[in-house]
């Protein structure tokens, strides 16, 4: 079995529940392995990594969006340098 490293950020490092509902979102995926969640409340960015089977780890990535997508107001979002996307 081929396995995939995924680390996406995610505008969020403030609010620990957030980073938390994101890293389970990702982890209730089948076959995922969360590896790390990192927070950086200067910056308010996290950082989740991840492995997973090739043929799940972007259905385990976009489960982090979606759940992201509902609780992240990038219009609100403050940190020490500027979002990009």
């Amino acid at each position: 079995m081929k396995l995939v490293e995924c680390v996406p950020n995610f505008s969020e490092g403030r609010r620990p529940e957030v980073v938390t509902a994101i890293r389970d979102a990702i982890a209730a995926v089948a076959g995922v392995h969360v590896l790390d969640a990192s927070a950086d409340a200067s910056h308010n960015r996290c950082v989740i990594t991840f492995v997973a089977p090739v043929d799940v780890a972007g259905d385990a990535a976009f489960a982090g969006i979606r759940e992201a997508l509902q609780r992240i107001d990038l219009g609100a979002h403050t940190g020490e340098h500027p979002r990009m996307g």
